[in-house]
């Protein structure tokens, strides 16, 4: 059974301090039962780093989003939040925290809320002003994306960020409400390429990720569509791309 250190030492704090500082976490709120608690202004829930007295290291989180998608396997430890994770380092425990921060500020509707704050106040009378809100909107789904992702295009690698755009799934005109349009499970993070071929029913995807190309995709440019691997999907992206096949994609040639 893992005995938890408490209460923490002077040397557990500041390590605790600088994982959760480095990794957007800087909202410090103190200690309990030997956990210490820290949270995000940009990121949604909470997190906790504690210290076992064989020197391992553990992590608590409280989004279920987060937990659901991390590649990380949960321990039968007890204590905060919804899931536990423990570390034979602090250096496997600093490798993981990238990945738990990007989640925790692309899901579920962290996006939803940060343009929501950004446009409260903004009138929607015109076309015009209904447009300048739209693209505050795109800049935020565009930036789930970019953490969501990982800064690269699932199927290429490439990561260069100019080359890289926020592709809907169900387009942006087609969704019912702002939280379906801000869903980064409505995206995909593509090369430009990619984005062109997809956003025009040229290219869709099957349950497992790969690529599936329309007949009217002339044979040079599906030579140039070139991928490295399949895109990792979540069942939410699952359903989104069945829409897009029934909806979106070519079947048939021209």
């Amino acid at each position: 059974m893992t005995m938890i250190e408490m209460p923490q030492s002077f040397v557990t704090r500041q390590e605790c301090d600088k994982v959760a500082f480095q990794n957007g976490f800087r909202r410090s709120h103190g200690e309990a039962d030997g956990w210490r608690r820290y949270s995000s202004t940009t990121a949604q829930g909470s997190i906790w780093m504690a210290h076992d007295e064989d020197g391992g290291w553990l992590l608590a989180i409280d989004h279920t989003g987060v937990a659901e998608e991390l590649d990380a396997a949960a321990a039968p430890v007890e204590g905060p939040g919804v899931v536990r994770y423990t570390f034979t380092t602090l250096g496997l425990l600093y490798a993981l925290m990238p990945r738990v921060y990007q989640l925790a500020a692309s899901l579920p509707n962290a996006p939803l809320a940060q343009f929501q704050a950004k446009v409260k106040d903004l009138p929607t009378s015109t076309e015009a002003e209904r447009l300048v809100v739209q693209r505050i909107g795109q800049d935020v789904f565009r930036s789930g994306l970019l953490e969501y992702w990982q800064g690269r295009c699932p199927l290429t690698g490439i990561a260069d960020t100019p080359l890289l755009r926020a592709s809907h799934i169900v387009p942006w005109k087609d969704c019912p409400s702002d939280a379906e349009r801000l869903d980064v499970h409505n995206g995909l993070l593509l090369s430009a390429l990619w984005d062109a071929a997809f956003d025009r029913g040229l290219v869709s995807f099957d349950d497992t990720g790969h690529p599936l190309f329309s007949p009217a995709l002339g044979a040079a440019a599906r030579d140039e569509l070139r991928w490295h691997q399949p895109v990792r999907l979540t069942d939410s992206h699952r359903g989104r791309l069945a829409w897009h096949r029934a909806n979106l994609f070519k079947e048939k040639s021209k």
